[in-house]
């Protein structure tokens, strides 16, 4: 059995039982499955997640950086083989390195309809990983959790229409919306955030805001 380190035991655990914020609650009917998996391991820089960055090029959410994931194709037989096949397209990963630890619960992305699964993973045989899919991923980030917990790359980024959320400036990326509301919660509530300041306030560069809302 692989070992989990004792840090990503007890955020796998409070991840289970995270509380869904009323923006990303999914309707009563409707909506397209998805799952996403959030991959943890430990790098060079110590633990890290694997984000990747969306293509320019894309339909919707163009652009932003976000985790590995997708729809659930009738085939994956649900979340979890969902979220490792995606990953697998869309980075090269081996999944044979990966143990799941848990889903968390099913949260609602309006933008694209998706009623999405966060599968939390422990990458304990690290494959190499790159842009394995160029029209859906531009880059493959290992970002280190110090980076995304250093309270100088926290703020909140305040939306052109009055919606305020966590955000994450790490690797020369803006990590925003969907992806920074999850990461936010699983650092809180799993016991690896440091205190930050809410109340630096920045707007969404209108650059990012129409790339990410293209189609």
């Amino acid at each position: 059995m692989t070992l989990v380190p004792d840090w990503l035991d007890r955020l796998a655990a409070q991840a289970v039982r995270t509380s869904v914020p009323r923006s990303l609650r999914p309707p009563a009917s409707g909506g397209r499955r998805a799952a996403v998996l959030m991959l943890f391991g430990e790098g060079t820089l110590g633990p890290d997640v694997l984000l990747i960055q969306r293509s320019a090029l894309g339909r919707r959410h163009a652009g932003q950086p976000a985790f590995p994931g997708g729809g659930i194709d009738p085939d994956d037989g649900g979340p979890i083989e969902a979220a490792l096949r995606e990953a697998e397209e869309e980075t090269g990963l081996d999944p044979r390195g990966v143990s799941v630890l848990c889903t968390m619960p099913e949260l609602y992305v309006s933008r694209s309809d998706n009623r999405v699964t966060p599968v939390v993973g422990w990458w304990h045989d690290p494959s190499a990983v790159h842009a394995a899919s160029p029209d859906e991923v531009d880059s493959v980030e290992r970002v280190p959790i110090a980076e995304l917990v250093d309270p100088g790359n926290r703020f909140t980024l305040r939306h052109q229409t009055g919606f305020m959320g966590p955000a994450f400036r790490v690797r020369g990326m803006l990590v925003w919306g969907f992806t920074a509301m999850v990461l936010d919660r699983v650092m809180r509530e799993g016991g690896l955030e440091r205190p930050w300041d809410p109340g630096r306030v920045e707007p969404l560069p209108p650059d990012v805001l129409k790339l990410a809302t293209r189609g």
